[in-house]
């Protein structure tokens, strides 16, 4: 009975890596538990040429965080089939997940040169060159990635945020409306336009832009900040101080949310409150509090 028993664990790990080598053409990057690692190796050791089981345990190691031992699997893959695109897309990822942008970059390009209309690879590329500090090459990979899928909502969010940075404003406005028409309720993309218009010196604008962000997603204090610093900025103060009371509400440790309340009341003439909102800032952060100071 020994050997009927082998013939089936062993055919057992084989339909699990076909099964997971199905799940991987279908583009779905967590493919089964975690635990399946132990029969991805058995499925190696049984057979150390399988592509498949390589990049099934590869991308059970990246769900699990593990990008060394993921990258190693990856590699093999590659080494096995030079020309598999998973292999170099998911080595492409945990390259960037540690910070090894030009890696991945490679990986993304290579992926590229085997499919051409791959537009995630363009995206992801894209990513790695705005983490170098390309912002043009960035910029001209987000949009042949749109160009491919014209509602590729991130790619106009990630191309829009790299126009900013260039301070074309104008074109990142472009960007986030899009997003904006595709998506009507994309939070962040009302938050990013905000940024942007507030940027632009369009402060009402902003305050339109932010004031719909919080509708769609009450609980972002950046954005109650931010409005409440346009507030402020416009003379605004009993405004201003309501936003900086919200988050404060939100994030009761944040030391510059008191500070910039603490600003609009003494603006207010309301001193003692001022004071009481100073010494909490230098209470929850001394360094943050004397690097910005009262003003």
């Amino acid at each position: 009975m020994a050997p009927y028993h082998r013939i089936y664990r062993i055919a057992l790990v084989l339909l699990l890596a076909a099964v997971a080598h199905a799940i991987t053409n279908q583009g779905n990057h967590v493919l089964l538990a975690s635990d399946n690692i132990v029969s991805y190796t058995e499925a190696i050791r049984v057979n150390p040429s399988d592509v498949e089981a390589y990049l099934g345990r590869g991308n059970a190691y990246a769900e699990k965080g593990k990008y060394d031992r993921a990258i190693e699997d990856y590699s093999q893959a590659i080494r096995l089939k030079p020309d598999n695109v998973w292999a170099h897309k998911g080595r492409g990822l945990a390259y960037g997940k540690k910070g090894f942008y030009d890696r991945a970059i490679e990986d993304y390009s290579q992926v590229i040169r085997l499919d051409p209309n791959y537009v995630s690879a363009y995206f992801n590329r894209g990513l790695a060159y705005e983490k170098r500090g390309k912002r043009d090459k960035a910029i001209k990979d987000f949009t042949e990635a749109i160009r491919l899928d014209p509602n590729y909502v991130s790619a106009y969010q990630q191309r829009g945020y790299a126009y900013s940075k260039k301070f074309e404003y104008d074109k990142a406005i472009e960007d986030y409306s899009q997003i904006i028409r595709l998506d009507p309720n994309n939070a962040l993309a009302y938050r990013s336009r905000g940024f942007t218009y507030y940027k632009n010196g369009e402060f009402d604008k902003a305050i339109e832009d932010w004031t719909e962000a919080i509708r769609l997603n009450p609980s972002d204090a950046r954005v109650y900040s931010s409005r409440g610093f346009a507030y402020h900025f416009k003379d605004e103060y009993d405004k201003a101080i309501e936003d900086y009371t919200k988050v404060i509400q939100l994030k009761p440790n944040w030391a510059w949310a008191y500070r910039r309340r603490g600003n609009a009341y003494s603006k207010k003439g309301d001193l003692q409150k001022a004071n009481t909102d100073y010494d909490k800032a230098k209470s929850l952060n001394p360094d943050f509090y004397e690097r910005n100071s009262p003003q």
